[in-house]
């Protein structure tokens, strides 16, 4: 399985969420993070993202007669290649993009079923803006944002931190000015229309 087919899964998605700072977690702990999930499946999807190379065994130690054992995500590895991505059909976005948000709306829900979940506390936030960008301005916007970004994804787990899940999403919401609509379309197709 290549990563676009790993990653392509809630379950799967939200086991990389869970390893990210670079945190050591056993299965147990995994299926803590997962509980509407069976443990079978946790353990099915954990050991299809090792096979793939994107949980490796960190440490293993002995506990009452069982092997335990520790995963670390390969972040390197947990990464979908540009040439990937630009060889997606529109229906493999949209695929792409129901399980990113399936996997979003199951982080929230468990973030919600928490006893401690307090979202004006934790500042949860869930906005959306509809600018009006040039392609110059997208593309300076992407470049902060991933500045921003990237300078945490090496923040490691400390009392004082919890983590977070962001998820910044972008896409034009009206076709460019220079691209005829499809009513255009079919009015240039059949003028008598």
């Amino acid at each position: 399985m290549d990563s676009l087919e790993l990653l392509a899964h809630p379950i799967r998605l939200r086991i990389v969420h869970a390893m990210g700072g670079g945190r050591l977690l056993t299965t147990t702990q995994l299926c803590a993070r997962i509980p509407e999930s069976s443990k079978a499946t946790v353990y099915r999807h954990i050991d299809l993202l090792v096979a793939g190379g994107i949980l490796e065994v960190a440490e293993e130690q002995r506990v009452r007669g069982a092997v335990q054992r520790h995963y670390r995500l390969r972040q390197d590895r947990a990464v979908i290649s540009p040439e990937t991505i630009r060889s997606l059909t529109p229906d493999d976005h949209r695929r792409a993009f129901a399980t990113a948000m399936t996997a979003l709306l199951a982080e929230f829900n468990a973030y919600l079923d928490r006893e401690q979940a307090d979202p004006v506390a934790d500042q949860v936030g869930y906005r959306q803006h509809a600018l009006w960008l040039s392609p110059t301005e997208l593309d300076q916007l992407i470049r902060e944002l991933r500045a921003a970004i990237v300078t945490r994804l090496a923040n490691r787990p400390s009392p004082e931190r919890e983590q977070y899940l962001l998820s910044p999403i972008h896409f034009p919401m009206e076709p460019r000015r220079d691209e005829p609509s499809s009513r255009e379309l079919k009015s240039i197709a059949d003028p008598q229309g």
